[in-house]
């Protein structure tokens, strides 16, 4: 563990637009992004205060390791978190939070292939030389909060709110077997009825203050 004294710890959050702070759409074109204090990253570095320093590494689309057939390999968590390690290295901590996207009726994933995604870019950051003085970081897995009421994206995600159902529990077996740390977004937050995959202000703030929890029990702060 870093010396807090001499520098701040560093912590990446890695996600999909509930980590870039996509704004719930009740209609396709509405949104947007909250602003930077409204972010869960943000609200959870205010709480973590300066001895911590969180890197933001959302994407629109990201999934857990595989290319979407219309938003392409660029979407794909695993092809991008070797850089973002690097880009940010050394880190003592990374949180992942994927997998909502996943939940595409195009993509035929079960709740147990998702999470073994999820577990897949966890083993990646394990077995990185990410962390301070070439060793891995701490990994914190995160299970996505279910899918709400479906509005516009009920075809996008047919089938995807009773699979969501399943996210917390498949997501602990993957953790467990990974030795990684986890955590239940569902147990603290709902996602917005207006879209029924996004976090709305209230969600980013309760998510963010949990999160700060858990990263104090991690990193021994």
């Amino acid at each position: 563990m870093a010396d807090q004294a001499s520098a701040p710890l560093s912590v990446l959050a890695y996600g999909d637009s509930n980590t870039w702070g996509a704004v719930p759409q009740p209609y396709r074109g509405a949104g947007g992004r909250f602003g930077v204090t409204q972010r869960w990253p943000r609200i959870m570095q205010a709480a973590l205060g300066a001895g911590v320093n969180v890197f933001e590494e959302g994407l629109n689309g990201r999934t857990t390791c595989v290319d979407d057939p219309i938003e392409g390999e660029i979407r794909n968590g695993e092809r991008y978190l070797p850089v973002s390690l690097i880009t940010h290295m050394p880190l003592d901590l990374v949180i992942i939070m994927l997998g909502t996207n996943d939940l595409k009726a195009r993509l035929s994933m079960t709740a147990g292939d998702i999470a073994d995604g999820a577990g897949k870019l966890a083993d990646l950051v394990r077995r990185s030389t990410a962390g301070p003085e070439g060793l891995a970081p701490e990994v914190l897995l995160v299970s996505p909060a279910p899918l709400a009421r479906l509005t516009w994206l009920t075809e996008m995600f047919e089938a995807g709110s009773a699979k969501s159902q399943k996210f917390a529990a498949e997501y602990a077996r993957v953790a467990k077997a990974y030795g990684v740390h986890f955590f239940d977004a569902g147990s603290v937050i709902s996602s917005s009825d207006d879209d029924g995959i996004h976090l709305d202000a209230g969600a980013h703030e309760t998510l963010g203050l949990a999160l700060a929890g858990e990263v104090r029990r991690i990193l021994e702060l």
